[in-house]
């Protein structure tokens, strides 16, 4: 993890949540009051933010001691026990939403991840994730889905070229929209990948007689059609299939010898993991 980057947004979200404290536990728990709890699984899937949620600890307070069970990525179950955290019983009750908030929902993507990566197994295809993701929470969500088996596609507009239909309607054509973003990674002296979005076969020639990318995103092929097009590219430029693609037919896309296939709803449509913080007595 990149804990610099991790750390910024656990005190964030403390901000966000404490404010100037925790009123209910300081009003009803004495100080001083030490306290042991379990983080309890309720459901079936792939546990993720386990790391984080040892930060989290350390960052509301250096004194808690968590004793880990099950670590990111293990296959989970209800009853499962992923840790046990003990010390002041006013500071594990100040970080149990965040824990359970990023827990739940990151566990939540890594399931729906490996749900797919299972499905596409046999295949040469990978899985990626998208840009579609929570304000704030990217880093976390992308975490989570390489924890799941998957491959994370860009972090963001920075670190990558993706020449998508209203970039190439904006630059004038296709071919002006690869000669544009090639002078310009040359003039600003940058070294980034070019990927560019294709709608039908025409698009997809008149990028193959420009050349001068890394990789060609298909968006919206029917199966036919996509195979027709991997068969058209020959292995010169690295696939990518989007839209369209579901649960029920992400297998026959992966079938048509795409490289990746970009799933949007592995972060922005999952449904959360069960789990729940549990006081020990």
């Amino acid at each position: 993890m990149d804990k610099e980057l991790i750390h910024q947004f656990i005190v964030n979200a403390l901000a966000e949540d404490v404010g100037d404290g925790d009123h209910t536990s300081l009003s009803t728990i004495p100080a001083g009051t030490i306290g042991k709890a379990k983080l309890l699984v309720k459901d079936e899937g792939i546990l993720a933010g386990v790391e984080l949620a040892v930060e989290i600890f350390n960052v509301v307070d250096a004194g808690l001691k968590v004793n880990l069970f099950l670590k990111d990525g293990d296959a989970v179950k209800p009853k499962d026990i992923a840790f046990e955290v003990e010390g002041s019983a006013q500071s594990i009750l100040i970080a149990e939403r965040l824990v359970l908030n990023c827990m739940q929902r990151m566990s939540g993507i890594a399931t729906k991840t490996r749900e797919i990566v299972d499905l596409l197994t046999g295949t040469n295809t990978k899985v990626l994730d998208t840009r579609k993701t929570t304000p704030g929470m990217r880093y976390l969500e992308k975490l989570a889905v390489k924890i799941g088996g998957g491959v994370n596609h860009r972090f963001g507009l920075y670190d990558m070229i993706l020449i998508k239909d209203n970039h190439v309607d904006y630059a004038g054509g296709i071919r002006q929209a690869i000669e544009s973003a090639n002078q310009y990674i040359t003039d600003n002296n940058k070294q980034l990948a070019i990927e560019i979005e294709v709608r039908n076969l025409e698009e997809l020639d008149q990028v193959l007689q420009t050349g001068h990318v890394n990789r060609i995103l298909l968006d919206n092929f029917d199966f036919a059609t996509l195979r027709q097009a991997v068969n058209i590219i020959q292995g010169r430029f690295i696939t990518e299939a989007s839209g369209g693609i579901t649960i029920d037919n992400i297998r026959e896309y992966a079938e048509c010898g795409v490289d990746y296939i970009s799933v949007g709803a592995l972060t922005h449509s999952v449904k959360s993991l069960d789990l729940s913080l549990k006081a020990i007595k």
